[in-house]
């Protein structure tokens, strides 16, 4: 039987996650961050797993991840902003006056 993974290295697989990097990678600074922590350095397929589940949690961007998108617009076209968003999977709201989108049925 394996040990239970740490809070602390299951906390740090959701913060080294990156989608647009491999799991791997991910695995790699896991297990740096467990050797600080003296900790033990839990396999690649259990690092896989969990990466995989808190990815399917967190299906949408993530607030920093729409705070850095509009940064990096600054003060630029509005609606360039919102096609950016649109481009990270946030959906528009009816507020924002896009004829394209219809207000979802309640």
């Amino acid at each position: 039987m394996a040990p239970r993974i740490s809070r602390r290295l299951i906390e740090a697989i959701v913060r080294f996650d990156d989608r647009a990097r491999p799991i791997a990678e991910t695995y790699r600074r896991v297990g740096a961050e467990a050797e600080r922590l003296g900790l033990t350095r839990p396999s690649y397929q259990r690092i896989r797993e969990l990466v995989h589940e808190a990815r399917s949690i967190r299906r949408g961007p993530t607030a920093g991840d729409v705070l850095r998108l509009a940064l990096a617009m600054k003060a630029g076209n509005p609606d360039e902003l919102i096609d950016s968003l649109r481009a990270v999977g946030v959906r528009p709201l009816p507020q924002w006056g896009l004829a394209s989108e219809s207000p979802r049925p309640p």
